[in-house]
């Protein structure tokens, strides 16, 4: 029995939506490491929990960021750029705080895995973690 070109034509259609629906499950789980974060990944309020004073980022779906080094107050800007958050150069206070470790004014990228984010300098070194809050 011989089919006709118009079956094999909806047989070929139907194999190539299926294709399609699976490669799009397959690149839909983000934040992992190694795997494109998405804007869900990142945006939130995340910080050094048990830092006195506070140090945290707080990361708008708008793309900036502001946030406090536990001295200084930050501002900037932060995008997407495959597994990695660059950060735009931050504008801050100029406060003087004795005894306060402020490492976070120097991040200029970070990766995500799950709620920790790993703060890199601008050698790509880590400097220091934060927690997702929110």
């Amino acid at each position: 029995m011989r089919h006709s070109s118009a079956f094999a034509v909806r047989s070929f259609v139907l194999v190539a939506a299926v294709g399609v629906a699976l490669a799009g499950c397959a690149s839909s789980s983000g934040g992992g490491s190694g795997s494109a974060l998405t804007t869900k990944d990142v945006t939130g309020e995340w910080s050094q929990p048990k830092s006195e004073p506070l140090v945290y980022l707080e990361l708008v779906e708008s793309g900036s960021v502001s946030g406090s080094d536990g001295c200084n107050q930050l501002n900037g800007t932060w995008k997407i750029d495959g597994s990695t958050i660059e950060f735009g150069p931050f504008a801050a206070t100029m406060m003087a705080c004795e005894g306060v470790d402020t490492w976070l004014s120097g991040a200029t990228s970070a990766t995500v895995s799950g709620d920790e984010m790993t703060v890199l300098d601008d050698g790509g070194k880590e400097i220091g973690t934060l927690s997702k809050t929110s």
